[in-house]
């Protein structure tokens, strides 16, 4: 399942029933799990490891120095989870000594065309990056976020979970989970009601987080008295306690 033309280094590990293509390359040091498949003219740099079960399309980057100034050439690492599909010519960067020295991509993400991911990024689970997503170094994103094409995000954003990112924008402070946000410079738009029935919320979860929001966003409170009045006047049900507490631990400050 590995074409003759493609180049496997003698130090590379390969698990059982992995499909390489014609023209890519495998560098030294690298961990492929079973059943994944990387597609032709693909290169996977040294420090990488991939999970089992694995789409890599053709012309897929993974595992290049970092893009910074400061880096060394320390070793640094990717890794990445089971069953993510990574679509054509997405370039992943290995972390940074600095940074963490590691990125990371968790499981069952959807990783579209020409995204690129930067050194020191964490990718939660089942994240969508839809086409020339554009993540800067150090960004977190959470578990089952969804980021429209074209959209620049600053380094050292975070993207809470469930949260839904639309069609270019620039972003540039935190995102806080459960909510939709677009624009330049990203702005909030309320709450992500449709992709949080899509993935089985309650309507009773939907309320309490749609009072959160408008104490927090709407009515014109400062971000402590908002804190304040959501603990004191809303039912503090996990994802209530969760917004809060990704608010409370930004260092970006939040988008509006």
């Amino acid at each position: 399942m590995i074409h003759e033309t493609a180049i496997i280094h003698p130090k590379a590990e390969l698990d059982r029933d992995v499909s390489i293509g014609p023209y890519t390359i495998i560098r030294e040091n690298v961990q492929i799990g079973a059943g994944t498949t990387i597609g032709p003219h693909s290169v996977i740099e040294p420090y990488v490891s991939i999970g089992p079960r694995c789409q890599i399309f053709q012309y897929a980057a993974i595992g290049a120095p970092p893009q910074s100034l400061k880096f060394q050439g320390e070793k640094t690492y990717v890794k990445i989870g089971p069953e993510n599909i990574i679509r054509e010519f997405v370039t992943i960067h290995r972390g940074t000594g600095f940074g963490g020295g590691i990125t990371e991509v968790g499981q069952r993400n959807f990783i579209m065309a020409y995204s690129h991911i930067a050194h020191d990024c964490r990718i939660g689970n089942e994240v969508v990056l839809s086409n020339n997503t554009t993540l800067g170094g150090h960004i977190i994103i959470g578990d089952h976020a969804t980021v429209g094409g074209l959209v620049a995000v600053h380094q050292f954003v975070r993207i809470g979970d469930y949260a839904f990112v639309g069609g270019k924008a620039a972003v540039v402070k935190d995102i806080p989970p459960y909510m939709i946000a677009s624009g330049d410079r990203a702005r909030l738009h309320g709450l992500n009601s449709v992709g949080l029935k899509r993935q089985g919320f309650s309507n009773r979860t939907l309320s309490r987080l749609k009072k959160s929001y408008r104490l927090i966003f709407r009515i014109g409170l400062t971000l402590n008295e908002a804190i304040e009045r959501v603990t004191a006047e809303v039912e503090q049900i996990p994802e209530v306690v969760h917004l809060l507490e990704f608010i409370k631990s930004s260092e970006r400050g939040i988008t509006r």
